[in-house]
């Protein structure tokens, strides 16, 4: 039940709990007792809405920020990155493979926001070697939603 459960889920936090005993075979209370343990173990971590910002007069511009750190002795990447996570404007921190070692992505009102962030505080930490910013333009596709769904229909004059 749990990774049904789950997947369920993820795709759909906000789904009635009577709906998804239903789904799962299982009682209500068995569900949200589930979904409490789940909380308590950490496997679940939060619940978040997908909003499409272009769709509103809010600005907002996101960042990629690609990291090459030096990791530090005994901790790893963990260190540098926990200071790089605590700042409240980042939005998350991986750990990557490749010609860099951390994507760092960020949510400003402005360029000049994200590149002040950067040079500021992200350039000046003494394990980050070097970084590289690439701005999102557009999102066509995010946590798995398309954001705009395309026109289906054949739109093709048939020919007779």
């Amino acid at each position: 039940m749990r990774e049904e459960l789950l997947l369920i889920i993820e795709k759909n936090s906000r789904i009635d709990l009577k709906e998804l005993a239903v789904i799962l075979g299982v009682s209500t209370e068995d569900v949200l007792n589930e979904l409490q343990q789940l909380e308590k173990e950490g496997i679940i971590c939060g619940y978040h809405t997908l909003i499409d910002w272009d769709k509103t007069s809010v600005e907002k511009i996101n960042a990629l920020i690609e990291v090459r750190v030096t990791p530090q002795r005994g901790q790893g990447f963990d260190h540098i990155a926990e200071r790089i996570y605590n700042y409240p404007e980042v939005k998350s921190v991986y750990l990557i493979s490749g010609a860099y070692d951390l994507l760092v992505t960020l949510e400003q009102k402005s360029l000049k926001e994200i590149s002040a962030f950067v040079s500021d505080k992200l350039s000046t930490l003494e394990s980050v070697l070097s970084t590289a910013t690439h701005f999102i333009l557009k999102k066509y596709k995010d946590h798995g939603t398309i954001l705009e769904k395309k026109h289906t229909e054949d739109e093709r004059e048939i020919m007779i």
